[in-house]
């Protein structure tokens, strides 16, 4: 049954096309929203998650965006606008991750990740933030990781790049209340993504063993608590990062 949080809903997911991203594009689907799959080069991926997401009966399209790029982001906003509406919610999704060691880390390296992870999903908050002001409506969810919380020697540019999606949250969250828009954001533990294809199995079982309840997520936990936040359940929540880990994390 539609639920009416999200009931015609337009919702922009970046980064859409598989994994946690795919998993929110179909649970807000089933929710009753329309979906606008954002993805990068993995066009066929997007056009599955378009054909599973209509399948629940609500309006899906996919729509390719460089999110590190301003004038790809315009182009995309204007045509989820003119084919679904106003994007009246975001989950600022896209991102990247590569496993560099301290040694062989490169500026190139660290411009490239802070480009897609924080400044893109910077470009599409205020690409579309207007049209959520003009209509005095606005629920944005952006993913962080658990990286941005603990000390992450392999992976510096990623931990910084997520720790800067806390900080833009925190702030821009107070920023855009005012009009209605309410941010949070989610800073999910190991998923069982391609992210993790190239891990070896000695190194997932150490994570198991460091998590409390002993497994790593899926796609579908996280997007579940994706949901929670673009609904009116987390009505009163604001500026947060909520921590979906197994334990692994424990916030404050």
């Amino acid at each position: 049954m539609t639920e009416p949080d999200f009931a015609q809903r337009t919702v922009l997911i970046t980064g859409g096309s598989r994994g946690i991203g795919r998993a929110c594009c179909l649970r807000m689907a089933r929710a009753g929203a329309n979906i606008a799959v954002n993805y990068h080069s993995r066009e066929t991926d997007a056009l599955e998650t378009v054909r599973q997401a209509e399948s629940f009966g609500v309006k899906a399209i996919a729509v390719q965006a460089n999110v590190a790029d301003e004038s790809s982001v315009a182009s995309m906003v204007e045509r989820i606008h003119d084919q679904l509406g106003a994007i009246e919610m975001l989950v600022n999704n896209a991102g990247i991750f590569e496993y560099v060691t301290p040694e062989t880390t490169t500026l190139d390296h660290w411009r490239r990740t802070i480009d897609v992870n924080l400044t893109g999903l910077y470009i599409v908050t205020w690409a579309v933030k207007d049209q959520m002001v003009k209509r005095k409506f606005g629920r944005i969810v952006n993913m962080s990781s658990i990286s941005a919380l603990r000390a992450r020697a392999y992976g510096i540019a990623y931990s910084a790049s997520k720790a800067g999606i806390i900080a833009f949250t925190k702030s821009a969250s107070e920023a855009l209340i005012p009009h209605n828009i309410r941010m949070n954001a989610v800073a999910p533990g190991l998923v069982e993504t391609e992210i993790i294809d190239d891990v070896d199995q000695t190194t997932i079982d150490r994570i198991v063993g460091e998590t409390p309840m002993r497994r790593i997520g899926t796609p579908e936990e996280i997007a579940d608590v994706v949901h929670f936040l673009l609904s009116e359940a987390s009505r009163f929540m604001l500026g947060q990062t909520v921590v979906a880990c197994g334990g692994r994390v424990m916030l404050p």
